[in-house]
């Protein structure tokens, strides 16, 4: 199992430099990582770090970060999606990840659903020979993301299979998804190939797999199963140190 360290919360208390973080992932034994924003980022230190470690960049968010729950925004969106293509080919990253964004008061989800499945449809074929994929992601509305649009793993999957493209697919994190009370076979049943990329942190907390109570173990199993074939990202908030989390975490998921 490749696991990938999201280094905004992975190496924060070790390091304030996103290169070092890079480094210190590389030290404790991943060769993959992936983090949020790319626009805020130093990339010629990051670049540099990925080319001495040799380590994979997994993924990050796809900018500007705007409601693809209006249709308005369409345009910004895809214009700044170019600039997410040139940086993913750079750094070598594979997948982007896009939020959909908030329910917006005064339209319906149709209406939305509708804005999500254009706005995605367009980014396809721009995405199209690039080696680029882009993932919409659920999110719970309980805790983390209140208001937030897309917080079903079958609305998502219906959307992006509303668009088809082979270059748009879903972000699938298994702590948002236990939020929401959902069970992982049953929402991605025979979907498992537009499962761009994994997510997972524990609940309660959203710390270390361990630290709760989702059984984490069984629901990658699951999707390993059915062909799910790529990284599997630790977005959490470690409670001891980053090293020592991924240790018991690989301890934990073997």
């Amino acid at each position: 199992m490749k696991l990938s360290a999201c280094i905004e919360w992975l190496f924060a208390d070790e390091a304030e430099n996103f290169a070092d973080r890079i480094r210190l992932a590389h030290g404790a034994g991943l060769d993959t990582v992936e983090f949020w924003r790319w626009t805020n980022k130093d990339l010629g230190s990051i670049e540099w770090a990925v080319a001495e470690t040799g380590i994979q960049l997994a993924s990050f968010v796809a900018e500007p970060m705007i409601p693809l729950t209006d249709i308005a925004n369409k345009g910004a969106f895809l214009e700044g999606l170019k600039s997410s293509i040139e940086t993913a080919r750079r750094l070598g990253a594979h997948t982007l990840i896009a939020q959909a964004g908030d329910d917006l008061a005064g339209k319906s989800r149709d209406e939305q659903a509708a804005a999500l499945v254009e706005i995605l449809t367009r980014a396809g074929e721009l995405l199209e020979d690039s080696g680029v994929r882009l993932g919409v992601e659920p999110l719970n509305t309980l805790i983390d993301h209140v208001g937030y649009f897309l917080h079903s793993t079958v609305e998502g999957i219906e959307i992006v299979r509303a668009t088809g493209r082979p270059e748009i697919g879903i972000i699938y994190d298994v702590y948002h998804s236990a939020v929401m009370g959902e069970d992982t076979a049953a929402v991605i049943g025979g979907d498992v190939d537009r499962v761009f990329h994994v997510h997972i942190a524990d609940h309660p907390g959203r710390n270390e797999p361990g630290s709760g109570v989702i059984d984490l173990k069984t629901r990658l199993d699951w999707l390993f199963s059915k062909g799910y074939n790529g990284a599997v990202g630790l977005e959490y908030r470690p409670l001891a140190s980053s090293a020592e989390t991924i240790a018991a975490t690989r301890r934990l998921l073997a």
